[in-house]
């Protein structure tokens, strides 16, 4: 499994991310390169702990199971539900997300685990530093193939 925290691995995602053009063309789904852009950086602040976002009652009742499921290693389907918080309608700067999303990867992979907050996610609860690598690892491939990177 891949992992951010692999130097090689870091390097792949960050040049994946900077081959993104603006005008990719999405293969599934309803958001644009800068809304996709912009969906990926919002769940490192939660990670970072820079957002708190409170657990929901699917995530206490279901959480355990969702993430036994998340945390496998078949990449994710499309159209798993997602947390309101992640979701953008407005137009996003592409330029300005991209360069938000590579210094949160940049970040998260540096830190190697040291730099994450403590907080449980909001459906998932508790995370490893391990399972945040995986979660992110993985949610970014999820997107980045879905606009053909």
């Amino acid at each position: 499994m891949k992992s951010l925290y692999k130097e090689g691995d870091l390097n792949e995602m960050i040049n994946r991310i900077e081959s993104l053009p603006p005008n990719a063309e999405r293969q599934w789904g309803t958001m644009t390169p800068g809304q996709m852009l912009a969906h990926c950086s919002e769940p490192f602040r939660q990670a970072f702990g820079e957002a708190k976002l409170k657990r929901s009652l699917p995530g206490y009742l279901f959480g355990g199971f969702a993430k036994k499921v998340v945390m496998g290693d078949k990449p994710f389907r499309h159209g798993l539900p997602t947390n309101k918080a992640f979701i953008f309608k407005d137009d996003k700067n592409f330029d300005l997300e991209k360069k938000k999303l590579l210094e949160d990867v940049r970040r998260f992979g540096e830190g190697k685990g040291n730099n994450l907050s403590t907080e449980p996610h909001p459906l998932f609860g508790k995370l490893t530093s391990e399972e945040w690598d995986k979660l992110f690892c993985k949610h970014l491939d999820h997107h980045l193939r879905q606009f053909g990177g």
